[in-house]
């Protein structure tokens, strides 16, 4: 297996579970880009999940400053 192909998917924040099934399937073209898309999918869904806390971060900061509460 080629230790820059590891290396990138470790990189990529595959887990070593996920990187044991890609190479299991690195033969298969079509098996191997359905894994990569399905964690590129769940990445970004953490992202979004990310983008939420901080909006309700910013939305709470907001707040306590229009409301002058909490010493901010």
């Amino acid at each position: 297996m080629n230790d820059s192909l590891i290396q990138n998917l470790k990189d990529a924040g595959c887990s070593d579970d996920f990187i044991k099934n890609f190479t299991d399937h690195i033969c298969d073209k079509k098996e191997c880009e359905k894994l990569l898309s399905s964690h590129r999918r769940k990445l970004l869904d953490e992202i979004h999940k990310k983008e939420e806390n901080i909006s309700c971060l910013d939305y709470l900061i907001f707040m306590m400053k229009k409301e002058n509460l909490g010493g901010i």
